[in-house]
């Protein structure tokens, strides 16, 4: 493309947006501009608007505008992308389209607002000047901060209504509660959600478009979308059992979240099992594909903590250095003697220890390192200061609780 008009084109798209204010408008100067089909989504990955040539075909770029949404396999991709992470394009090829696309982060005022995506028919992107880029990327994100921050702008849809609940935008319940009126939210009544994190289904079924229409079938008036990267999903009643199917068909990991009561306190519910999440997609947890918020608040807890090692009384440390050194299981011995209510007999069970080895450490913790094992006030402190440790020593799997997590 020769420079004169890229120079040409950018000047008409800067006065455009300088006088006009819809994002349609400047997304079409934007894809003639550039000799491409062109889609912008906002952070939910709703098209905000798009652009296509006459006589473009392309059945997954129909399909995305049509729906109102890129597909959930493109927003996971989009989501776990690195270099999207840092502020820079990448490029992907779907599975359904014979085209190259290339994503970059539409960011104003600092605030990631959504991505543009633009369709490589002819393979001349890559010749396109970093400068027109970003002029194209500028000009697009600050019109779509200048459209998302508008407060007279009405919520179209109850996820869009959702949406602004989970990013904490609504002042007060009434508000939230005159603005889901005309939903189906003003009568819904979930007992908890989940969260189902795409990475692993991506690898596995990109371009079958299959998890949506399943997740529709198997858990009615569950109403998905996306929001962060994974699929939200709203529960009623037990469905762990078809989480966990879910699961292993798909390839996924899933959190799920019960207790739900006044929809106005989704955010406090969802940060936990946003970091419940978070904490299951690691690589050091082998704990299963599907767990509850409950069965990890106790190792949510000491997550929060790992950084305050001066908390652990320093019988507990010198307890933990004495592990260490001589390949001792004191920390271990302490923790189930202290859960199990300093019951000898389930210390042992616990441990598959001989009822006389679990006695001669209790033992040695109390004259060797000063172990207050018979003040009752002192004994939480110790329990909270060795599972710190032993959180350090063998990571979440630890504190699972004993029983298979899908008979749960």
């Amino acid at each position: 493309m020769p420079e004169q008009i890229q120079a040409s084109g950018t000047r008409a798209l800067l006065e455009k947006f300088f006088s006009l204010d819809d994002l349609q408008d400047l997304t079409s100067d934007a894809g003639t501009l550039l000799g491409c089909p062109i889609l912008v989504v906002d952070d939910a990955f709703h098209v905000s608007s798009h652009f296509g040539p006459l006589g473009f075909s392309d059945t997954l770029f129909r399909k995305a505008v049509n729906n109102g949404e890129i597909s959930y396999e493109a927003g996971a991709m989009l989501s776990r992308s690195e270099a999207l992470t840092a502020g820079r394009a990448d490029f992907f090829t779907l599975d359904g389209s014979p085209y190259r696309r290339r994503f970059s982060p539409l960011i104003s005022a600092g605030v990631r607002l959504g991505y543009l995506i633009c369709i490589e028919t002819d393979g001349h992107l890559q010749q396109v000047p970093e400068e027109t880029w970003r002029t194209v990327e500028s000009v697009l994100a600050k019109q779509l901060f200048i459209e998302t921050s508008r407060q007279d702008k009405p919520f179209e849809t109850a996820e869009d209504v959702l949406m602004h609940l989970l990013d904490e935008g609504f002042s007060s319940a009434s508000y939230f509660r005159l603005q889901a009126a005309s939903t189906y939210l003003a009568d819904f009544h979930p007992t908890g959600f989940a969260l189902l994190e795409l990475t692993a289904y991506h690898d596995r079924y990109i371009g079958k478009h299959r998890l949506r229409e399943e997740i529709l079938a198997r858990f009615p008036d569950s109403h998905p979308f996306l929001f962060r990267g994974d699929v939200f999903i709203f529960l009623h009643g037990d469905s762990l059992g078809g989480l966990n199917e879910l699961a292993d068909e798909f390839s996924l990991k899933i959190i799920a979240a019960d207790g739900l009561g006044d929809l106005y306190e989704l955010p406090q519910h969802y940060k936990t099992a946003h970091e419940a999440l978070e904490l299951i997609t690691g690589d050091d947890f082998h704990g299963g594909s599907v767990c509850t918020v409950a069965q990890l608040r106790t190792v949510l807890m000491l997550k929060s903590l790992e950084c305050r090692r001066d908390l652990i009384p320093p019988q507990i440390s010198a307890l933990a250095d004495h592990d260490r050194d001589k390949g001792t299981q004191y920390c271990e011995t302490l923790y189930h003697y202290l859960c199990s209510s300093r019951s000898l007999k389930r210390t042992c069970d616990a441990m598959f220890t001989h009822r006389n080895t679990v006695l001669y450490r209790i033992r040695r913790m109390q004259e060797d390192f000063a172990l207050p094992l018979d003040e009752p006030y002192a004994l939480p402190q110790l329990l909270l200061g060795v599972s710190m440790v032993l959180f350090e020593e063998k990571g979440a799997d630890y504190f699972l609780p004993p029983t298979d997590m899908k008979g749960q």
